[in-house]
């Protein structure tokens, strides 16, 4: 039944951890590196105090169980008492006592008792040892917290001779709990704490406790098993039972139940609370700062804050459990009962060794400390921000944990940030590049499909269209002509006549052009095309053309069709009448003509799709959708670019649109035909 020793406490469920920092900013004793962005845990580090477990909001920290040796070992038939620590209160708060030992009881255990009464025995020895008489004037840190017992022995190995030598109230309840009903009983304490596992596994030569569960896993354990407070018949606890120790979760409890006074003016006895005092407190305490005679610290808010607790009522709400229960208790006890029970127990082996676990690690020098903060960017002193974002309190701290292969210098978020901005402007650019390109290969890949697809479809449309042509036209000439069916024959002549049309225009999108590259002016290309130009009145036509060569390789046919289907495009998109520009100009390498229109401009949701085959605005039987494909395949085979420029908002400023296409001067015949297309 009992845990493994080398067993780690806490572990971390790596495709939960998000790496927020959260659980390195929170743990006391920085036992948690980052790796690979993944918060690991160090086992010889943690002190189990369970706080990474408590702040992970992403639930990513998995903590050890006994419950399965716990569960085979009551199948078993093995006679076992279950221990409940005195926080039990703050967590059964829907649940009175008694129900609450019936439904333990239902478990399989033989025996269920109060951690309180062995409470009651360790502050009898806390009373015995600050008496005067007793080592007089040494200073003892009390060890009824397993947290700060571990944190001593790991981080201030100087002071384990101060830790008080008297073992926790867990340990004297299983050491009495034995004596009373035998050696070969079996204990499993039930508490707040993750802990007491780690004190199970590792300081208990004697075999005092086989096991630990939390509150939580015991809640779990009773639903698993359809354990009720409506199934099970209510009992007491068995004896011996507590008094004052039932206040031993709460701050100061235990100087209560010692009957030792926290006198303000003598100051010889102080207790902290909470990872943020126990920490100052013991550092204070090791400097030699605090002329006390003992230091009463717990790791968390009182064990009625525990980790182990599911209960997510507040703070002094659970205090007011505690208090309400220790009332109830003492109000039932046979004080001449108890003082027996404690009578009987004075001889009782209440003591306990500790032994350093140093887990320090030597810090680096100034210079080494300098050289990891210039690393990450804070080559002066106004540089360290000690936002906190890393969990670490400052910069140094960081570069500390750094060093000690504890922290990554990406946990910086100033510098991440500072990184993330200088890799962004370096690669504004050649990532817009890249974008462009790949719309582009997209673009080229789909027009591929689709001159395939429209090269098949032609291929089978034509025959038979041509078919109803021949057949509508034959049988028009030979229908008497006030008959009733002209009309219809007429309708199906018009329509096959659209078809061929656009099975024409699926054949030269489809048709893999060869680019017949002469020199020429476009300047003069230009200027010839608008002089054969008919445009509707409505309609100013201006041509601008700017200084400069404007000269390149091209296909004069095919890009007088490019300039053909743009300007068509630009009229459509006037309807009220407006303004055409043609403008020429040049630029280094490369030549660009631009058509721009006054219309209507082209809405956002139809900008990337504007070179799509077949996609059109225009009513049916107006458009095939074809012409802007045919002219990014022209350009692409030209191996130049075509970007569009539009405004279709006249809140935004004057709608519009403007086709410009860029050529080079000198087309690459041994390269690869490539364009690219951005709206």
């Amino acid at each position: 039944m009992r845990p493994k020793e080398n067993e780690p406490l806490v572990t971390t469920i790596r495709e939960r951890c998000r790496v927020c920092y959260t659980c390195v900013r929170e743990c006391p004793a920085k036992a948690i590196r980052i790796v690979d962005r993944q918060a690991e845990v160090i086992p010889d580090r943690c002190i189990g105090c369970g706080q990474c477990v408590r702040v992970c909001s992403q639930h990513a920290k998995r903590v050890a169980s006994d419950v399965d040796r716990v569960v085979a070992g009551l199948a078993r038939g093995v006679r076992a008492a279950a221990v409940l620590a005195p926080s039990f209160p703050a967590e059964f708060v829907d649940v009175d006592y008694e129900t609450l030992v019936g439904m333990v009881r239902a478990l399989g255990f033989a025996l269920v008792g109060e951690v309180s009464f062995g409470a009651d025995l360790v502050a009898h020895q806390y009373r015995i040892l600050m008496s005067h008489n007793q080592n007089p004037g040494k200073p003892y840190i009390a060890t009824t917290c397993p947290a700060i017992v571990g944190f001593v022995e790991r981080y201030h190995p100087n002071l384990v001779d101060s830790l008080a030598p008297i073992v926790s109230p867990m340990i004297a309840a299983a050491r009495a709990f034995r004596r009373r009903y035998g050696d070969d009983l079996r204990v499993v304490f039930i508490g707040p704490c993750i802990a007491k596992r780690g004190e199970v596994a590792t300081t208990n030569d004697r075999r005092d406790v086989d096991a630990s569960m939390t509150f939580i896993e015991l809640r779990e354990l009773l639903a698993r098993r359809g354990i009720r407070p409506d199934n099970v018949t209510p009992s007491d606890f068995d004896p011996p039972h507590g008094a004052l120790g039932a206040l031993l979760p709460v701050r100061r409890g235990l100087l209560q139940a010692a009957q030792i006074d926290e006198d303000l003016l003598r100051c010889e006895v102080v207790s902290a609370e909470g990872q943020d005092e126990f920490v100052q407190a013991i550092r204070e305490f090791e400097s030699g700062e605090m002329n006390v005679r003992l230091l009463e610290l717990l790791c968390c808010d009182g064990c009625i804050m525990g980790p182990g607790i599911g209960q997510t009522t507040p703070l002094f709400r659970r205090r007011a459990q505690v208090a309400r229960y220790a009332q109830w208790r003492l109000n039932r006890l046979d004080l001449t009962t108890w003082e027996m029970d404690v009578a009987s127990f004075q001889d009782l082996d209440l003591s306990r060794a500790f032994v350093a676990n140093d887990q320090r690690i030597a810090p680096p020098s100034e210079e080494e400390i300098r050289a990891i903060l210039e690393r990450m960017g804070k080559k002066a002193l106004e540089d360290e921000l000690n936002c906190g974002a890393c969990g670490y309190e400052t910069c140094r701290e960081h570069a500390i944990a750094i060093y000690k292969g504890l922290a990554e210098s990406e946990m910086c978020l100033p510098y991440t940030i500072e990184q993330l901005r200088a890799a962004y402007d370096q690669l504004t650019t050649s990532h817009r590049e890249l974008a462009s390109t790949q719309e582009a290969l997209m673009q080229s890949e789909k027009l591929a499909s689709m001159g395939q697809l429209a090269a098949g479809i032609a291929h089978e449309v034509n025959n038979p269209l041509g078919t109803v042509l021949m057949l509508s036209h034959v049988l028009l000439d030979e229908m008497p002509a006030d008959s009733e069916l002209r009309e219809d024959l007429n309708l199906i002549a018009s329509e096959a006549d659209r078809c061929k049309k656009i099975v024409a225009g699926l054949l030269h999108f489809a048709r893999k052009n060869k680019v017949e590259a002469r020199q020429t002016n476009l300047r003069e290309l230009v200027d010839g095309f608008t002089r054969l130009l008919q445009l509707p009145a409505s309609i100013t036509l201006k041509v601008e053309h700017q200084n400069g060569e404007v000269s390149a390789d091209i296909d004069r046919d095919q890009v007088l069709q490019v300039l053909t289907n743009l300007v068509s495009n630009a009229v459509a998109a006037m309807p009220g009448g407006g303004t055409l520009t043609l403008s020429t100009c040049g630029n280094g390498d490369r030549v660009h003509i631009a058509v721009a229109d006054t219309g209507v401009g082209i809405p956002p949701a139809n900008r990337k799709r504007v070179f799509e085959p077949f996609f059109t605005t225009k009513p049916a039987g107006e458009g095939t959708g074809l012409g802007l494909a045919v002219i990014y395949g022209i350009v692409k085979m030209h191996q130049g670019d075509i970007r569009v420029q539009t405004n279709a908002d006249p809140a935004a400023g004057p709608t519009g649109t403007t086709f410009t296409v860029s050529l080079p001067r000198k087309r690459d015949t041994a390269g690869p035909e490539t364009g690219s297309a951005a709206s």
